[in-house]
């Protein structure tokens, strides 16, 4: 053993089951993993803390920070892009480029209407011009729902927003872990509540863990590892026991929702990244597009897929609700990633 305290390898626990884990670590440092997570889920918000939260943030800014539109189809085989400032429609000789800020949209009806491209090239032109961090709105998921409803939607800047191609998983096995047709979003923003509660829990003892190694051992070694496993939707659906950390939570519910195309979803979504730095959390953030009245609009909403599966792990629902929605007071948002 040296001066740095014990490493991994002194410590051998890979044979320790979970529940003996959490039996002998002892009191104190239960206790401090308490501070931890109650300082972490309900401290360091408005006057209870630094920062502030997500009513009162300048949201658009922080949202856009890390955003760039991204789009690359082929529609009725030709390829569309979005590059440098511009529409590229087709590739080598047949190239042409539309530069968003010539305002060139009736060269972009023209070119749809000569590709025979079904309006696509059109609106996403349109769309990506007038795309501005002014064009965001932010509220809770029923008013959210409702606004893109009300609205014409834009399923082209949705997909430009989703980005560059994420890891994609059936539809189908979305189905089977949420219960509902993926295709109808509001249906599964939901059906993943129950999908998390029925299939896995939040990892507590993960967390625990954590803490001791973050506020006891001080990082002597990685406690963590030894409650990590496989968290994919294949691995909750076979094993009901799967644990999950909160950006784990995301990372799931982002692939879920982006599971089918935009063109085929109603309403069609992007996803993004949400992390809180000072409260060690992920949040996931969802997001729109629609025409109302001819000008573009980009609602948003924020979910919590930790909260609403914590909250029924520890049968807490009666006193804190679904714990679903996530646009209000408690929580805030560091950084955004598409």
């Amino acid at each position: 053993m040296t001066d740095e305290g014990p490493g991994p390898d002194d410590l051998d626990l890979p044979d320790v089951s979970r529940r003996r884990f959490l039996a002998g670590v002892g009191g104190s440092a239960v206790g401090i993993g308490a501070f931890r997570a109650v300082d972490n889920i309900f401290l360091g918000y408005g006057e209870l803390g630094n920062g502030t939260n997500l009513e009162e943030q300048d949201l658009a800014a922080v949202v856009t920070e890390n955003l760039s539109l991204a789009y690359d189809e082929r529609v009725a085989g030709t390829r569309i892009r979005l590059a440098d400032g511009a529409v590229v429609v087709g590739t080598g000789d047949d190239e042409r480029r539309l530069a968003l800020e010539d305002d060139a949209r009736s060269a972009a009806s023209d070119l749809d209407a000569e590709r025979g491209l079904g309006g696509r090239l059109e609106a996403l032109y349109a769309d990506a011009s007038d795309f501005s961090a002014g064009a965001l709105t932010f509220s809770q998921p029923p008013a959210f729902f409702e606004r893109v409803e009300d609205g014409e939607r834009r399923p082209e800047l949705v997909a430009a927003l989703r980005g560059d191609a994420k890891e994609s998983v059936s539809p189908e096995l979305i189905r089977r872990f949420a219960g509902v047709d993926p295709h109808r979003t509001e249906a599964l923003a939901d059906g993943l509540v129950e999908g998390f509660r029925e299939h896995a829990s939040y990892d507590v003892q993960r967390y625990v863990a954590g803490s001791i190694e973050d506020n006891v051992i001080f990082g002597a070694a990685d406690l963590r590892q030894h409650f990590e496993g496989d968290v994919s939707f294949e691995a909750m659906l076979s094993n009901e026991e799967t644990g999950l950390f909160c950006w784990e939570l995301v990372v799931r519910s982002m692939e879920a929702l982006e599971a089918v195309e935009p063109w085929a979803q109603r309403p069609p979504v992007a996803t993004c990244y949400v992390s809180d730095d000072r409260h060690k959390h992920a949040f996931t953030g969802v997001a729109s597009a629609v025409r109302v009245e001819g000008d573009l609009v980009v609602p948003m909403t924020f979910l919590d897929y930790t909260h609403s599966t914590l909250y029924d792990d520890f049968h807490l629902t009666s006193v804190t609700g679904r714990g679903l929605a996530a646009y209000d007071d408690r929580h805030r948002a560091t950084d955004v990633y598409w």
